[in-house]
Order: structure tokens, then sequence, then C-alpha cells
């Protein structure tokens, strides 16, 4: 749930934009629809890229320092990338036929990457390009196309918001602002511990974000699809399923899923043990992941698992929580799809499902960062009584991801059973995010419409006293004379 951008009117009655163009800049290409909106051309915009050679440059400069990272780390034997040799390791496994989830680690992992693995066995499946590279180089291919990913998101992002008004930096352009912007965000925890850990949050991010806010809003028949994907390699992204659903956007909905389950049954001839004993027992073994009570699991079951000291109801109070939470995300989020303010949508959907899933480790909140080019984009556009609002909104949830609190608060070994309260509030930082957010929209919708209300209703009460209705026009027989009166005078 969340609340930037939301624009509300005057009057509160019900609105229906149409959807606002995809473009932030007066260039030529992209693509349009029947309708005559103009949408991001990808092909266009790399077309642009090309030719600006520093741009590539400075594009380039993170994936290659990953790439040369992941070399370096070959030869010298450096331990990087925990997840990514996981995620290798199970390829290897595939291919070799071996089982995936009959232990707790798998014989091709690392001595320092001793870990079970967890994701379906599509997942597997899609990691075997991994398999034939060393576990470090392994690593750097993983960050660098990370980093690329981040770099998509930013640009899709930009992409969807409406363009600013009057003249603004040079570094305010959609190409700048993307550079700038993907360089910077590697300073927030989620994603700099995504790369450390050779995690692939970024980029399942990036393929739900071209999906819901390129490929499907255009009518493509690919929309869709990539959400299938990113659901098979990773079972939380199935949540962008009813997303699509309920935007209308049926078809993409069902191509979603259509493809999912078409790589499961795809599963189900290649690795057909793994397949079964995955979706009938590893999926509900939630002790694989890790501890539910760790700081790092940033959802409303590692908080009400912290707080009660793994109380066995703590899972299903907080599933009954999410479940009570469903129906007003669900509002929310069409409230800014009705609105044409798709992104804002997809971003209820996004912090939504981190919230209510059983566990959503640090690493896992990246939708901070296409939320803070949201906050930051609002920043011009307001006037001095309310820019401290935005400002606070903006560096606050800056500070949070930055911060990295939840390193610095006590944990492991069960010390966050024993937290004091403000180590509590603390240590739910992420997740108090989206809430707190969502808690400010509501005040400040609930503050308009009593406004709006008494301004209506101070307006139907002046009416009768003026001879003039509400929309200011007279009115009555005497007002009709005097109309008349003015129209014969304005002839003459």
């Amino acid at each position: 749930m969340w609340f930037p951008g939301c624009r509300e009117s005057a009057d509160l009655r019900p609105v229906v934009k149409p959807e606002m163009s995809v473009t932030t800049e007066p260039e030529p290409g992209g693509a349009a629809d029947p309708a005559g909106r103009r949408y991001l051309s990808l092909r266009d915009s790399l077309g642009r890229l090309a030719v600006r050679p520093r741009s590539v440059a400075l594009l380039a400069l993170l994936p290659v320092l990953a790439l040369l990272g992941g070399v370096a780390g070959w030869v010298f034997d450096w331990p990087l990338g925990v997840d990514s040799a996981v995620y290798r390791a199970g390829a290897i496994t595939l291919v070799q036929g071996e089982p995936l989830y009959a232990g707790n680690t798998l014989g091709a992992e690392p001595f320092w990457a001793l870990l079970p693995f967890t994701y379906p066995p599509t997942a597997a499946l899609l990691f075997v390009p991994l398999a034939v590279l060393p576990v470090q180089v392994a690593w750097g291919v993983v960050a660098a196309v990370s980093f690329l990913a981040l770099a998509l998101v930013v640009r899709l992002v930009l992409a969807t918001l409406p363009p600013p008004s009057g003249q603004v930096s040079r570094w305010a352009s959609p190409a700048r602002a993307t550079l700038v912007f993907s360089v910077l965000f590697f300073a927030l925890e989620p994603v700099w511990r995504t790369i450390f850990l050779g995690q692939i949050n970024l980029i399942l991010m990036a393929l739900v974000v071209l999906d819901v806010l390129l490929l499907s809003r255009r009518g493509s028949r690919w929309g869709g699809v990539l959400v299938g994907v990113a659901s098979a390699v990773k079972l939380t992204p199935l949540i962008f399923v009813p997303h699509l659903l309920f935007t209308g956007r049926v078809a993409d909905a069902l191509r979603a899923l259509g493809t999912f389950a078409g790589l499961q049954v795809l599963m189900l001839a290649l690795a057909p043990s793994d397949t079964v004993r995955f979706w009938t027992h590893t999926v509900f073994n939630a002790g694989r992941i890790g501890p539910m009570h760790w700081a790092g699991n940033q959802s409303l079951n590692g908080l009400l698992n912290r707080i009660t000291d793994l109380a066995p109801w703590a899972t299903t109070a907080a599933l009954g929580i999410g479940a009570a939470l469903a129906p007003f995300a669900v509002w929310l989020m069409l409230r800014f799809h009705r609105r044409g303010q798709p992104l804002n949508a997809l971003l209820v959907t996004a912090f939504y499902a981190l919230l209510v899933s059983p566990v959503s480790w640090s690493h896992h909140w990246v939708w901070a960062a296409p939320l803070i080019v949201v906050l930051v984009a609002r920043l011009p556009a307001t006037t001095p009584a309310t820019a401290w609002r935005r400002w606070l909104a903006a560096g606050s949830v800056i500070v949070v991801f930055v911060s990295c609190v939840l390193l610095v608060l006590p944990n492991g070994r069960n010390l966050e059973l024993h937290w004091e309260f403000w180590q509590f509030v603390l240590g739910s930082a992420y997740l108090l995010v989206p809430l707190l957010l969502t808690a400010v929209l509501g005040l400040r919708w609930w503050s308009r419409s009593r406004a709006a209300a008494g301004q209506a209703a101070a307006e139907s009460t002046a009416a009768p006293l003026t001879g003039r209705d509400a929309d200011g026009d007279a009115d009555g027989p005497e007002a009709s004379e005097e109309a008349r009166h003015t129209r014969a005078a304005g002839r003459r």
C-alpha cells in the first residue's frame, strides 16, 4: 500500500482520467496505440543512447566492474555471491539429474555457500547458463545483469511519470536522470545487498515492471508472459496476476498463468521427482528459507514472530491481517489505476506483496527504488506551503533504506526476541514505510473530503440568500429579467 503521486480533485468527486502518456520527452519515435497515446519504445531509446558514447560508458561502468570483479574473484578464489553460488549449484544438480530438494545443501556448492535450494525447479532450469561459468564469474554476470535491470526499471518509471512543466535542469532529462538514479541507488541497502549476495530481486522487478507498465499497457501479445516467467522463478510475483486481472487485462493475466503453468508442466517432464517433491513438500517447508523471526524478515509474519516470541499462532495471525488488508489494498490500487496512475497502482501491489509474504528479506525491498524516483520527481511541483511535507516524505524513505538500520541492531542467535520497544520499531522500519505512507494518504483524503463537504454546504446555504446557484450563476425570475436588461445594454 502506498500513496505518493495521488492528485485529488477540488471536490473529491470520482475522477476518471485517461492514462498518462508514457513518454517524457518530445523526441521522435516510440509506439502508439489506436487511441494515439504514445509509449516508451525501448528500441528508440537504445538507438538514442547508442549515439551518446559518454552515456553508454557511464551506464556500462557498474556492470563492467561487476564482471571484472567476478573474474578477479575467480583468479584469487574470493567467496563472491552466496546466493548466485546456490543458483549455479541448482543448475548443475538439475543437469546432472541429481535431486534438488533431498538435502539441505547441494553437492556443487562451495564450502562458503552451503545452503538449501528453495526455488521452484523451473528456476534451476533458467539458471542453467550459470552452470558453465566459475562460481565467482557467475556472480559477476548476475550482478551485471542486475545493474542493467535497475537502469531499465528507472527508465520505465520515469517514462510513466507525467512530463515536468516549464524549464528543468538538463540533469532532469530521462537519459541523465536514469544514469544518476541507477548509480545513486547502489547506496540503498536492498540494492547493494542484492548485488553482493548475487540475488535476482532486481531482475525479477524489471520483468514485472516491463510487463505491467509497458507490454500489457500497450496491448502487446506478450503481455503477462514476463510476469509468468518471474513467478516461475520465485512464487511471490504471482500476486501480479490478480493485479492484471483487477485492472482489466484479463488476457494478460491468463497469459501469465499459462506461462507459469506451462513451465511447471515442462519441469514435470524434465524432472518429475523434483517437481512433485517441490509442490507437495518443499513449498510448505518454511524452515528451508530461514528463521522467520530474523530481523531481515521485514514482513508482517516476521514482525509478529518477533514480538510474540515465536508464538505458534503468529504466522496464522499474520495471514489473517494480510487477508484483512487485501480489500483495502485492492481498492487503493484500483483508485490509482482509474485515475491514470498505473505506476502508483503497481507499487501498491508490490508493497502489499512484501507485507503479506511469509518471508520478505531486506534485499527483497528493491521496490524502494521506484518509490524514491516518484517521491523525488514530485519535489519540484510543489508550493512553499507544502514543500516541507514532500521533502519529509522523500527524505524519510531514503534515510530508512540507506541507513542499514537492520544491520546495526542486535540480531542473530534469537537476539531479536529480546529487543526493547524502540528496537522493535527501528527493526520494523521497512514494513512501516508503506503502512505509514498509506496512513498519511488516508488522513489527507479524509481532511480534503471534510473541507470539500464544508465548502459545498456553505455554497448551498449562501445560494438562496444571494439569488445565485452553487455555480455562481443568477437564477429565478428576477435573475432572468436582470440578465435580459444586461444583454440589451450590451447591444446598445
